[in-house]
């Protein structure tokens, strides 16, 4: 099956044929390069931008306000910061135009670490996203929902950003969930749609007759079922959290995983009823925990739901450093690993109410 990566690919191309794509571009995004991670090869509305961040996102501003639909990308999320301004006026074009005028662009960026990226390629950008009214936020976790997120965000109306994990990229999803029309040999896949090594200045890619998929922008998946206690999570860390379960079953454990996918807006109803039901609940991510989006979560789950839990809720998530280490100790330090998943579980699961 498809990879994140390839997922994206074949979305952004059903974008560009069926849903009104104008432009994708970003650093290194068009030929020969077709992006850092090779998320836009072969695409024919794919163009190279200068290396400016802020170039980029006021570009898509302009596009987008021009009538256009475009696809913008920052190389890194680490150099979204500087574009802060530009993100909150995207944000603020229908509100402050009483919705006379629409900003529909898509922002997409890699995040997050899992790369041994060190300090300028491994920061999240969730918690700061969030705190941009305005956007759209979602953060696939494998390549079905990669490929139905990207064409949802493709035709909204509001400004979309797509934060895709970086660890992930490279990863396929479960075998049963293929992107429909996608051909049932990876090989041929990658025949198809991967760029050869060396020259490509004559290849051409030979597009698979995918069909669309749109998954609902603000509706979580509950991955796993469980009664002992819920784990609200997106992201590089839902194969960790779902790791994490299958192992604790010989614990006695059953927890249940909750794949937020968009966080903003946020299936608030799907978390609800699975804490009514484990009434313990574990939020994680590794975006640095102070001032957290997890934070969030858990003050609404105390405030809507405190006579429901027999637990403290918990957040898990990244140290509040300024940086990702390069070296696997200092990475691994930085980020919540799977021992301290399943500890934090344990920890919820033992707590009596």
């Amino acid at each position: 099956m498809a990879t994140i990566v390839q997922a994206i690919r074949l979305a952004l191309h059903v974008g560009e044929e069926r849903l009104g794509v104008t432009d994708v571009f970003g650093q290194d995004v068009g030929p020969p390069l077709g992006g850092v991670f090779t998320q836009s090869q072969g695409l024919r509305t794919a163009w190279n931008s200068p290396l400016d961040e802020r170039g980029i996102v006021g570009t898509a501003i302009g596009l987008a306000l021009a009538g256009q639909c475009p696809v913008a990308e920052i190389q890194f999320c680490d150099y979204a910061f500087n574009t802060i301004d530009l993100l909150k006026l995207a944000g603020g074009i229908s509100w402050t135009s009483a919705g006379e005028f629409d900003c529909p662009m898509v922002l997409m960026t890699p995040v997050g670490s899992g790369i041994r990226g060190s300090i300028y390629h491994s920061h999240s950008f969730d918690a700061q996203a969030t705190r941009i009214p305005g956007w759209k936020i979602v953060m696939p976790s494998n390549p079905l929902d990669a490929y139905g997120l990207m064409l949802s965000a493709i035709v909204d109306r509001n400004p979309v950003m797509v934060l895709t994990p970086k660890a992930l990229l490279r990863s396929k999803g479960n075998p049963t969930e293929r992107i429909p029309g996608e051909p049932a040999d990876d090989r041929t896949l990658s025949k198809m749609i991967d760029a050869p090594l060396g020259d490509r200045s004559r290849w051409r890619p030979e597009w698979p007759d995918v069909k669309d998929l749109f998954l609902p922008i603000g509706k979580a998946r509950i991955c796993r079922e469980g009664t002992s206690a819920t784990v609200v999570t997106y992201g590089r860390m839902v194969p960790m959290a779902l790791q994490s379960a299958a192992q604790l079953v010989s614990e006695g454990i059953q927890a249940e995983v909750i794949d937020l996918r968009s966080l903003w807006p946020f299936d608030w109803e799907a978390v609800k009823q699975s804490v009514k039901k484990t009434n313990r609940v574990l939020f994680l991510n590794e975006d640095t925990e102070v001032t957290n989006f997890g934070e969030h979560l858990l003050r609404r789950t105390v405030e809507e739901l405190f006579y429901e839990l027999y637990a403290p809720p918990r957040l898990l998530a990244g140290a509040h450093v300024p940086g990702v280490g390069l070296a696997d100790a200092l990475e691994r330090a930085s980020v919540p690993q799977l021992d301290q998943v399943s500890a934090a579980i344990r920890e919820l699961v033992r707590h009596e109410p």
